[in-house]
C-alpha cells in the first residue's frame, strides 16, 4: 500500500526531518515518529531508543550537549518502498567548549503512513548506504512498504 494521494513522501518527510534537527525544535522534530518508532543509535555505541518519550530524550541529551548545533543534509535519496538513504553532516559546539565537532553520518530511516517507524545512523557511510539498499531491495521482495525493522 503506498502513500495516500498528496501526503508528503518518504523523501519529503525525511528532508524535513533533518529541518526540524536543524531548528532544534524539539516538538518538531518528534513529530516524525510513533510511539512504536526505533531510534538506533547502536552504530555508534549509543543504544538503541524506542517510543516517543526514549527517542525525544535522547534528542534533548544529544543536542542540549552543545552551545551551538547545525544539521545539514549532503546527500539524501529515495530507495523506495518507504526506505530512505541520507548523509548528514552535524556542526556543534559542545557547551562550555571552544573546540567543534563535526561529525558525518549516514542515516538509514524506513516510513510507514508518514511515520518514521525506524531510523538507524551510522558513522560509516557505506556501510549505512548497504544497509539501506538491503533495506529497500528486502522490502521490494516482501512485497511491502516499511514493515521490515
Amino acid at each position: 500500500m503506498g502513500p495516500r494521494p498528496g501526503a508528503p513522501s518518504a523523501l519529503e518527510l525525511a528532508s524535513r526531518s533533518f529541518e526540524a534537527a536543524d531548528s532544534g525544535d524539539f516538538d518538531w522534530m518528534i513529530s516524525f515518529y510513533g510511539p512504536e518508532s526505533v531510534f538506533d543509535m547502536s552504530p555508534w555505541g549509543l543504544g538503541t531508543h524506542s517510543g516517543l518519550l526514549a527517542i525525544r530524550k535522547f534528542f534533548e541529551d544529544w543536542i542540549g550537549a552543545f552551545d551551538q548545533f547545525e544539521m545539514k543534509v549532503e546527500e539524501i535519496r529515495d530507495l523506495g518502498n518507504g526506505v530512505v538513504f541520507a548523509v548528514a553532516v552535524q556542526d556543534a559546539r559542545p557547551a562550555g567548549g571552544r573546540g567543534n565537532l563535526r561529525l558525518r553520518h549516514a542515516a538509514v530511516s524506513v516510513w510507514l503512513d508518514g511515520v518514521a517507524i525506524r531510523v538507524t545512523n551510522y558513522p560509516d557511510i557505506e556501510e549505512g548506504r548497504a544497509a539501506a539498499e538491503r533495506m529497500a531491495q528486502s522490502l521490494r521482495a516482501h512485497g511491502g512498504q516499511g514493515h521490515a525493522a
